[in-house]
């Protein structure tokens, strides 16, 4: 209580004071002898009377919460996802622990708030606390917060409970979530965050099918944790088919585990390889024991323009092997001299529809060179290109997702490329011309000069594997002839890799092979000189040389995208719905915002949809779609855009559905979400044995849901029947006493 008239502490005791002093004097002197207890009960009814007159006059007041505030609205979210009907061990699932505590904030705060129970899955909808279900295939927290802020977006929500093992496999960034929710989130964590026995999965990646045949490698993560050291198997299948079983002892309870298979996809059709770990007893969770990953069919061929300087037999040779890939459209420009008015002549190799662009040596406009997937120089000197057109070349690579390769001694000449738009775009630094390159492993004390050898990336990288296994790969290039020579073109740019280098007799070493990634493509340098001898001095049946420059190319061009493109797709269940995107650009690869765009979706049963994506992004060109997902397995994605009746591309993409149980992934209790969103919206967070602070909690905060509002305690019936009373009384005392 406090006063709504405000005076210094003096002034309150001056008065009071007063009204003390004043009664005392009333009946200090009085014609009638008064007894001593008389006096003293009339001096203490005037007394009390007056204080509560000074009292109403200052106007006594307490602050209550608002009106409102009693009345405010209590959303209850209660995750149904799969991984709330986990046990921890205790034999209670997370949701019967979570229905227990529905009901105590029921039967506690009921009168206070209007409780709604929610329940959110794959999307929020209303709960009945005896009728929930562990069901959902993913929990969409972020989702759920976002439709909560829209439902009730005029109404005074005094807060959020969440229950929940924190789990949040939305596709929608969680950043998003807590600037929409206008109120503070008591968040409670259902399940134990400490590791439970379990061994999972964690990740499968597949690397790039660069050649038909060809091996990849199949990247494993997984972990077991309460087993301590016992073996792991890990199981690899391809299609249903089992093709490998690998016994792998981890160093210790819960550490990581990490394999990588040699596997040889099928070129012409999908392929699912899926790794398994056995369920063990008294597993928190067999779901996430298993995944899968696709690797996508070879399909389409990828166009080359490869630039010659001058004839020889190193073009000869490279365009012979690279024309030979099937999987490789290939042109050609030789430079042959010079006519009889000084200028540069060529002899142009090309489908019909790109010779004309080619008639000058090299494209002049973005359209005729953005037809081709990658570009390759050889043994050209820099200023044989226009400034504009080495620009052009920096956006193909950059911009569109080409590739591009140098090659020759005669590109690196002098200054090479060096100081031009295409500084930046090569993995080198043809300013540093003496730099080495050391190995992990010494070179050959009998390796002859400008002998080639593998370095640690080199062994990994699928453009220069040349066998099975890592050894066999490093015997294979270690037994390829001697180079000619070695141009020296510098040390490797920061991100770069160094593949292979030349080994001399005297043990120095210098890039050979060099790789990067720049923009949305790729580049390489080949420094050697003569590498035809890999062809004509190795046996007939020895075709090491055709595998290097094949995988070399198709690796440049794999970041390449058709003007047509469907967006890459996250794993996902059965049973849920994905945002598909669709990017249309026309030839010079700008976006076009005003396509027709089709997309069918073809079901694992064969089972197809046509849908039509709208524009989302004209800045991109993105087109966009929901679609379902029911089936397990590989769909098949096929988009068509127009303009104005005219096609401008098409694209496919295969789409794995329930490679990963993303649900059941690392399903132990994920408090650190739950924290953060509980810290971001000035709430809190508890674990689940803590629940039944929640209504205290609630309480304290209520204030938070409005002002709170002065109510005068004096303006009510209660003080106008109290001075009556006072002055009743002292008016009877005084008859009594003869004073009236």
């Amino acid at each position: 209580m406090r006063f709504a008239i405000v005076l210094p502490w003096w002034g309150y005791a001056l008065l009071f004071g007063g009204a003390l002093a004043l009664a005392w004097l009333a009946y200090a002197r009085v014609p009638i002898a008064l007894t001593r207890a008389m006096r003293l009960s009339l001096s203490g009814l005037r007394a009390v009377t007056l204080v509560l007159l000074i009292a109403i006059l200052l106007r006594p007041v307490v602050l209550v919460p608002p009106a409102a505030a009693r009345n405010s609205l209590l959303p209850v979210l209660v995750d149904i996802s799969r991984s709330m009907r986990l046990t921890d061990g205790d034999g209670v699932s997370r949701l019967d622990r979570a229905r227990a505590i529905v009901r105590d904030l029921q039967a506690q705060v009921a009168d206070e708030y209007r409780i709604e129970l929610l329940t959110f899955g794959e999307a929020l909808a209303p709960g009945n606390v005896d009728e929930m279900a562990a069901t959902a295939r993913r929990s969409d927290l972020s989702g759920a917060l976002n439709d909560l802020a829209d439902r009730h977006r005029r109404e005074r929500v005094a807060g959020v409970i969440v229950l929940s093992d924190g789990g949040d496999t939305s596709p929608r960034e969680r950043d998003a979530v807590v600037r929409m929710v206008d109120a503070p989130v008591l968040a409670v964590g259902m399940g134990r965050a400490e590791t439970s026995r379990d061994r999972e999965v964690l990740n499968l990646t597949a690397g790039e099918p660069l050649l038909a045949g060809a091996s990849i490698d199949l990247s494993v993560s997984a972990i077991s944790a309460g087993f301590g050291t016992d073996p792991v198997e890990l199981r690899i299948s391809a299609n249903g088919r089992p093709i490998e079983v690998r016994r792998v002892t981890p160093t210790a309870d819960g550490a990581p585990i990490h394999e990588v298979f040699m596997v040889s996809p099928t070129p012409d059709s999908a392929t699912v390889y899926a790794i398994e770990i056995p369920a063990a007893d008294g597993e928190l969770s067999a779901e996430n024991n298993v995944r899968s990953v696709l690797v996508p069919a070879q399909t389409g061929r990828r166009k080359i323009l490869m630039v010659e300087g001058a004839p020889g037999y190193e073009h000869t040779f490279l365009k012979r092997a690279l024309a030979q890939d099937p999987g490789l459209d290939v042109d050609a420009v030789v430079r042959k001299g010079q006519n009889d008015d000084g200028r540069d002549t060529f002899y142009v190799q090309a489908a019909p529809g790109r010779v004309a662009a080619l008639a000058s040596g090299f494209p002049a406009k973005r359209s005729e060179l953005f037809v081709y997937d990658a570009i390759i120089f050889g043994n050209i000197e820099a200023d044989f290109f226009t400034r504009e057109q080495l620009e052009l070349t920096s956006a193909f690579v950059a911009e569109r997702g080409g590739g591009l390769l140098v090659l020759g001694a005669r590109s690196f000449d002098r200054q090479g490329l060096s100081g031009t738009p295409l500084d930046q775009v090569l993995p080198i630094d043809l300013t540093d011309r003496r730099a080495t390159i050391a190995l992990a492993s010494s070179p050959r004390d009998t390796a002859p000069p400008n002998s080639s050898a593998l370095t640690a990336d080199g062994a990994r990288h699928p453009a220069t594997r040349l066998a099975v296994t890592t050894a066999e790969s490093r015997q294979r290039w270690a037994q390829l002839p001697a180079l000619a020579s070695v141009a020296p073109i510098g040390g490797p740019r920061p991100g770069a890799q160094v593949l292979v280098v030349a080994t001399g007799g005297d043990g120095v070493t210098q890039p050979l092979i060099a790789a990067q990634r720049y923009g949305q493509g790729r580049s390489l340098v080949f420094a050697g000189e003569a590498s035809w001898r890999w062809r004509m001095m190795r046996p007939a049946t020895d075709h090491s040389y055709e595998t290097i420059w094949r995988q070399l190319a198709r690796w440049i061009t794999a970041g390449s995208a058709a003007p047509v493109a469907i967006a890459a797709m996250t794993p996902t269940v059965p049973g849920v719905t994905e945002r598909i995107s669709v990017t249309v650009r026309n030839q010079e690869f700008a976006p076009v915002a005003n396509a027709e765009v089709s997309l069918a979706v073809t079901a694992p049963n064969g089972e197809a949809r046509l849908l039509t994506p709208a524009l989302s992004s004209p800045q991109d060109g993105r087109y966009a779609v929901a679609a379902r997902f029911d089936q397990p397995g590989v769909y098949r994605l096929d988009a068509t855009a127009t303009r104005a009746g005219v096609r401008i591309g098409a694209a496919s993409r295969q789409v794995l559905v329930g490679g990963a149980d993303q649900e059941m992934a690392q399903p132990r209790l994920n408090d650190a979400v739950l924290k953060r969103l509980a810290a971001e919206t000035s709430g809190r967070y508890l674990p689940a044995d803590r629940a039944g602070e929640l209504p205290a909690l609630l309480r304290e905060s209520r204030v938070d849901a409005g002002v709170p509002e002065p109510r005068d305690l004096w303006h009510n019936g209660g003080s106008f029947l109290a001075l009556v009373a006072l002055l009743g009384a002292e008016w009877l005392l005084r008859r009594r006493a003869g004073l009236a």
